[in-house]
């Protein structure tokens, strides 16, 4: 997984005026947790864009006085009005520590249903795994080629050796749904064999078979 790394300045004063002193300098009061003490930093907000404001998924190298730390973001706090952040709470891990994380998941493919007029879509477009960072993706492939109109795509259907899903296994990431542009076809209707479309039921009657199973 990809890392930024943000230059911070450690915090003496951490009162509600000295905060306060910090937002009006355009800084962020943070707070780092996870070592054997907790420390009080800030950054310039500007520092922190390509963290917040995207779709992508980071860890962070955190730097002041010249020592760095590998941290996830855990907690952040926005202005009810303007959204600005207010603060931010970060934890440090160590590089053989697993971390949980939400990646981003991305379709891959164009589904058959589709193809035929049905609608592709989303229940779950980030998913929660737990790993070392090293081996976490930045985001998670799902190929949603083999669906059919009324298949489901499990998150057993992204399993991998670099990450453990923290969903139950019936959790559905995404369907292709009827829509009024559904056309019938042969190529639609064929049996295709259970190896063929791993993690998906094409009924309801399937996922609630999976869901008792789970």
């Amino acid at each position: 997984m990809k890392s930024i790394t943000i230059n911070g300045s450690k915090r003496e004063s951490v009162g509600k005026k000295a905060t306060k002193a910090l937002r009006n300098a355009g800084e962020v009061p943070c707070v780092l947790y996870g070592g054997e003490q907790a420390i009080h930093f800030s950054a310039p907000d500007v520092s922190f864009n390509s963290l917040v404001y995207t779709p992508d998924v980071h860890t962070v190298v955190l730097e002041f006085d010249g020592v760095k730390h590998n941290a996830v973001l855990q907690d952040i706090q926005f202005h009810p009005v303007t959204d600005e952040i207010l603060h931010m709470d970060f934890y440090e891990f160590g590089e053989d520590q697993e971390i949980s994380m939400e990646i981003p998941v991305h379709a891959e493919g164009v589904p058959r249903g589709v193809k035929n007029g049905g609608v592709l879509r989303f229940n779950l477009r980030r998913m929660k795994v737990r790993g070392l960072a090293a081996k976490l993706p930045d985001y998670i492939v799902a190929d949603v080629t083999p669906l059919k109109i009324g298949n489901k795509l499990y998150v057993t259907a992204v399993e991998s050796e670099d990450y453990t899903i923290l969903h139950p296994d019936n959790t559905v990431i995404c369907q292709v749904k009827t829509s009024r542009n559904v056309v019938a076809t042969d190529d639609d209707d064929d049996d295709v064999d259970a190896g063929d479309v791993p993690s998906t039921e094409t009924h309801d009657e399937g996922a609630a078979a999976a869901s008792n199973d789970a």
